[in-house]
């Protein structure tokens, strides 16, 4: 499974509403360079920025912060995955 930066989904709501990255920072209160970091894949969405995603697009905060963490775990599965499961072995129990 190829892991996807919520920066995609954010790019493709944008998109959708015909939105720029400098007016949602705007809306936002936040930097446009945080904006673009996150379209671009250089960082992350933040629980702050997940608040404020969510107030503006009448969704969930945790809708964005899921989309967060499951493309970290994808991430860490495929690059420390296999090692992982040859040094920890499951409980017996």
């Amino acid at each position: 499974m190829v892991p996807v930066h919520p920066g995609r989904v954010l790019k493709r709501e944008l998109t959708s509403r015909d939105l720029s990255a400098n007016r949602l920072a705007l809306a936002l209160r936040l930097p446009s360079g945080r904006i673009t970091d996150i379209l671009n894949g250089k960082r992350g969405i933040s629980p702050d920025t997940a608040l404020r995603l969510g107030r503006y697009f009448g969704n969930s905060p945790r809708f964005w912060l899921n989309l967060q963490t499951a493309y970290e775990l994808a991430v860490a599965e495929k690059e420390s995955g296999a090692r992982i499961a040859s040094e920890v072995k499951p409980d017996a129990a």
